[in-house]
């Protein structure tokens, strides 16, 4: 297959976007894929939070010009294999560390504000030079590393390093919560700029996350021996898909307005929302009915 850039976006944080994107990735690399991750959410980047890693060097270094790319890019192929991964164990050069055939590639932007001020004072923060600087970054990663999957996290609303991510981008994920403030920030984000992207070949769906409504997760799950056979997994994920309201065939008013597919609709979990560390549940507890939904968003991408 092709190899696929996509963009989770939102019209304001808080959605879980980073939470999804972060899942998304090492799922789609534990299932055996080449997988790249980056955090272009410039202003406020948390990816590297869910994997516990301090990078060398920085996207922000790839983007000043200060570094080449190769120099920032992690191998968390090992990781993904065992749950954990030696911050000091780089692998820049596109050789594999992982066996079972999937790899997990990653980039990390500063959180500094020094950092993130430096970016908005040079030459970089001009709108042409920084889409210049990610069409390379995207060429860059999916041949010399072979990639299948490129996510992209991308700072919430419109802002210049926001749209040129998506403007790279084969797929956008437009991640929001059901409620007033999302759905009327929403629609003006797809009336002003996903309709230019869509009519120049991009794909966009909406995404709704933490759903509420229809939420039963589990009783203590994350620190149950959960497995298929635990009955709150069943009981769990048997009440989650009669309630969502896409497995009923219902799709959300605002996708039936904008003309935009909603791709999935994922409760809110509050075993996860709530809890006081990051972590990456499709790998900490792969039995999880939100690693369930992951896996759907999966298979709805292939679909695409």
């Amino acid at each position: 297959m092709n190899p696929i850039s996509i963009a989770f976006h939102s019209y304001k944080g808080g959605t879980g976007k980073t939470t999804i994107a972060c899942n998304f990735a090492a799922q789609l690399a534990r299932k055996g894929n080449q997988v790249g991750l980056v955090d272009l959410d410039i202003y406020a980047p948390s990816i590297q939070t869910y994997f516990e890693i301090e990078p060398k060097k920085w996207l922000n270094n790839y983007l000043n010009s200060s570094s080449d790319l190769s120099d920032v890019i992690v191998d968390g192929s090992q990781f993904v294999k065992s749950g954990k991964i030696n911050p000091g164990d780089y692998n820049p050069k596109g050789k594999s560390t992982n066996t079972d055939g999937g790899n997990l590639w990653l980039g990390f932007s500063n959180p500094s504000s020094e950092e993130v001020l430096q970016l908005e004072t040079t030459g970089t923060s001009t709108a042409r030079e920084i889409l210049k600087k990610l069409i390379l970054l995207k060429e860059k990663m999916l041949t010399d590393l072979r990639l299948d999957y490129l996510i992209i996290d991308t700072s919430p609303g419109i802002r210049t390093w926001s749209i040129n991510a998506l403007a790279i981008s084969d797929i956008l994920l437009l991640t929001l919560k059901s409620g007033d403030i999302d759905s009327k920030g929403t629609k003006r984000l797809v009336e002003d700029i996903y309709d230019t992207f869509t009519r120049h070949g991009s794909k966009s769906y909406l995404l709704y996350n933490r759903v509420h409504g229809y939420c039963m997760p589990p009783k203590d799950f994350l620190g149950a021996n959960n497995n298929k056979s635990n009955p709150s997994y069943k009981e769990g994920i048997s009440g989650l898909a009669k309630e969502n309201p896409l497995k009923a065939g219902r799709e959300p008013k605002l996708s039936q307005e904008l003309g935009i597919k909603t791709i999935s609709s994922i409760p809110c979990f509050c075993d996860i929302q709530f809890s006081e560390k990051e972590f990456l549940t499709v790998l900490n507890y792969p039995e999880h009915p939100f690693s369930y939904y992951v896996n759907e968003l999966i298979a709805g991408i292939g679909s695409a």
